[in-house]
C-alpha cells in the first residue's frame, strides 16, 4: 500500500500489567470513526503442553527493555501497514488457564492492513521482547519455555 497517500494519525497503547487483560478495553482503546476494522489477537492458557497438563503459566519481563521493543513494533507496523491505534496488552505474574496472556488490537481503514500487522505484531514480540513464560505442570515441576522464534535462541 502507498503510504504516502495515507492522512491516518494514531496512538500507539503499550500495557505490561499483572491485571487480568480485558478485550474490551483495547477495542474501545483503537476504536476510531475512521477505521473499518478492528483486528486482534488473544493469546490464552491452555491446559496443556507436550503430554503435561498445565496449571498456570507465570510471566517476567525486563519491563523497560519491553515497553521500547513493544513501541519500535508499533513504529515498523507504521512503516509498513496504514492502520490508526494500536494497542499492546501484555500480562506479567501469574496467569490461569483460559485467561489471556497477551492481547494486540489494532484499527485500521481496511481489514488486510489490520489483519497482516496483528499477525506481525505477534510474531515480532515472540521473537524480540524480553518476556519470559514459566509452565507449572500437575506432576509439580516448572519448565521456563523459550519461545523458538525469539531471535537470541538461535
Amino acid at each position: 500500500m502507498d503510504r504516502t497517500m495515507s492522512t491516518v494519525q494514531g496512538k500507539d497503547d503499550i500495557k505490561l500489567t499483572s491485571d487480568q487483560l480485558n478485550i474490551e478495553e483495547l477495542t474501545t482503546l483503537v476504536t476510531s470513526p475512521t477505521s473499518g476494522a478492528i483486528s486482534v489477537f488473544i493469546g490464552t492458557t491452555r491446559n496443556n503442553f507436550d503430554g503435561k497438563k498445565v496449571l498456570w503459566l507465570e510471566y517476567e519481563a525486563y519491563k523497560t527493555m519491553a515497553e521500547t521493543e513493544l513501541r519500535k513494533i508499533c513504529g515498523q507496523i507504521r512503516e509498513r501497514w496504514v492502520v490508526e491505534n494500536i494497542a499492546v496488552f501484555h500480562r506479567l505474574g501469574c496467569v490461569p488457564i483460559t485467561e489471556s496472556s497477551v492481547i494486540i488490537a489494532i484499527s485500521s481503514p481496511h481489514r488486510r492492513d489490520g489483519l497482516d500487522a496483528v499477525r506481525y505484531a505477534i510474531d515480532t514480540l515472540k521473537a524480540t521482547v524480553p518476556i519470559w513464560k514459566k509452565e507449572l505442570y500437575e506432576e509439580g515441576e516448572a519448565s521456563w519455555k523459550e519461545n523458538k522464534e525469539c531471535s537470541w535462541s538461535t
